[in-house]
């Protein structure tokens, strides 16, 4: 995590806030990895697929204001929700976008991300920064970093098996 701020864990209204940045590059030009976040099947496969998630839909407005939604239901917990608000598109260069996480009627996180793409001889450098205030400790800030660093291994799984 490059920079957290201390909970005041004790405090009912107690906040993390965190920003970090995890970079990959991938063996395709940034067109296809731009492809990988915006088409709706592809995305799916990617981020939901095999990790326990509802249902997936994306709900695309003419560009930039796509808004996409994630049901998440684990054992033993009460359902939860992943509501993204696409900000700001340059196709095949960035994506910004802000999300908020609930797990039934309680927030559990809001952030702003951006994803940049750049050509980096025959494939993409990605660049994906967050800045997040977590309102469940310092423990799930870091957990949504590793989450975002196992989402970009599984994005090179599918990258890797899109040729």
């Amino acid at each position: 995590m490059n920079q957290t701020t201390p909970a005041r864990v004790n405090e009912p209204d107690a906040v993390t806030h965190a920003t970090f940045t995890v970079e990959r590059t991938y063996p395709v030009p940034p067109a296809r990895a731009f492809t990988a976040f915006a088409d709706q099947a592809t995305k799916r496969r990617w981020f939901a697929e095999g990790r326990r998630l509802g249902g997936v839909r994306v709900h695309a407005r003419l560009p930039p204001r796509w808004q996409r939604s994630v049901a998440l239901q684990l054992p033993g917990r009460p359902r939860g929700r992943n509501d993204t608000q696409f900000q700001f598109i340059i196709p095949d260069r960035r994506i910004v976008f802000s999300y908020r996480m609930t797990m039934g009627a309680r927030p559990l996180s809001a952030s702003l991300s951006t994803v940049e793409l750049v050509p980096f001889g025959a494939g993409t450098h990605m660049t994906y920064s967050e800045q997040g205030v977590y309102f469940d400790g310092p423990a799930l800030a870091k957990g949504h970093e590793e989450g975002s660093r196992q989402l970009m291994e599984r994005l090179a799984e599918e990258l890797g098996n899109s040729r």
